[in-house]
C-alpha cells in the first residue's frame, strides 16, 4: 500500500473521529446564537486528497466521508450531499489556482505547496460552499435563506481557525 493511500485513510479516520466524538459533542446553547452554528472539519480529507486523483474517485471518497458522517449525525443524506457538491466543485476551484508549473503528481494541495494565502483562499472557498449547500439542505427551503446565511457564515468563522491551525501543524511538508 502507497504512503499516499495509507496517509490518506488515516486522515479520514482521524478527522471522522475528531467530528464526531469532538466536535458533534460541543453544545454551544440552543436556540441562541451560539446553537446557529457547527464546527465542521471533515471536508479537509476532501480538500488534501491528490490533485490527480480521477473525479470518479473524489466524488466517491466524497460521498463516503459525508455519509459516514451522516450515521454519526443520525442526518439522511445531508452531509453526503455537502460533500459530494464539494467534491465536484474542488477540481474547478484547482484549476483557477494552478500554478505556471502545473501541479505535482500525486501530491496534495497543502499550505507547503499553494503557499499559506493561496491555500487559505483554495480552502475557504471550499468550506463556504460546503456550509452553505450543507445548511441549504438541512433547512431544504429558500425561505430560510436569512438562516442558511447566518449559519453558514458563523460555522465558517468558527471552523476557518481549526483548518488553519491544522494547515500549520499537521502539514508543513506534506
Amino acid at each position: 500500500m502507497s504512503s499516499v493511500v495509507l496517509a490518506n485513510i488515516i486522515r479520514f479516520i482521524g478527522l471522522v473521529l475528531l467530528q464526531v466524538f469532538v466536535l458533534q459533542g460541543l453544545n454551544f446553547g440552543g436556540n441562541s446564537i451560539l446553537g446557529y452554528f457547527h464546527i465542521i472539519i471533515y471536508p479537509l480529507f476532501i480538500l488534501l486528497l491528490p490533485h490527480d486523483i480521477p473525479n470518479w474517485a473524489l466524488i466517491l471518497l466524497g460521498f463516503l466521508i459525508g455519509i459516514t458522517i451522516d450515521v454519526f449525525y443520525g442526518t439522511i443524506g445531508v452531509h453526503a450531499a455537502a460533500s459530494v457538491l464539494t467534491a465536484s466543485v474542488r477540481p474547478i476551484v484547482l484549476k483557477f489556482q494552478e500554478p505556471k508549473g502545473g501541479y505535482a503528481q500525486g501530491q496534495s494541495p497543502t499550505r507547503y505547496r499553494l503557499g499559506t494565502s493561496a491555500y487559505i483562499r483554495y480552502t475557504a472557498i471550499l468550506f463556504s460552499i460546503h456550509l452553505i449547500w450543507y445548511f441549504s439542505m438541512e433547512l431544504f427551503t429558500i425561505a430560510f435563506i436569512d438562516k442558511i446565511l447566518i449559519r453558514a457564515i458563523i460555522s465558517f468563522l468558527v471552523s476557518m481557525p481549526l483548518v488553519i491551525l491544522h494547515a500549520f501543524l499537521l502539514n508543513s511538508k506534506n
